[in-house]
C-alpha cells in the first residue's frame, strides 16, 4: 500500500523571508539583593539565540563524553577502584 502525498508546485517562487525574522529580541533584567542592585539588558536575532543554544549543547555534550571516559576505569575494574580507597 502506497500513500502519495501532494507535491508543491515548483513553479511557484519562495516567499521573501519576513521582517519579523530579523527583528532583535530584546530583555532587561533587574535584579535587587540587598544592597546589591544590577542591572544588565541584551539585544539578539533568532539566529543569534539559535548558535547560543547550539554552543551550550556541545559543551554539555562534550562535558558528558569527558566524565563518561574518565570514569571508564571504574566501570570496567570494579575491584581495582575499590582497592585504592
Amino acid at each position: 500500500m502506497t500513500i502519495d502525498a501532494p507535491r508543491p508546485d515548483r513553479s511557484e517562487r519562495p516567499a521573501p523571508p519576513s521582517k519579523a525574522r530579523e527583528d532583535p529580541e530584546a530583555v532587561d533584567i533587574r535584579l535587587r539583593a540587598g544592597p546589591l542592585r544590577l542591572r544588565t539588558s541584551a539585544r539578539m536575532t533568532p539566529a543569534g539565540l539559535m548558535a547560543i543554544g547550539g554552543l551550550v549543547s556541545s559543551i554539555l555534550l562534550s562535558t558528558a563524553a569527558l566524565v563518561w571516559v574518565a570514569t571508564s576505569v571504574a566501570r570496567r575494574h570494579p575491584l581495582a577502584t575499590a582497592l585504592r580507597r
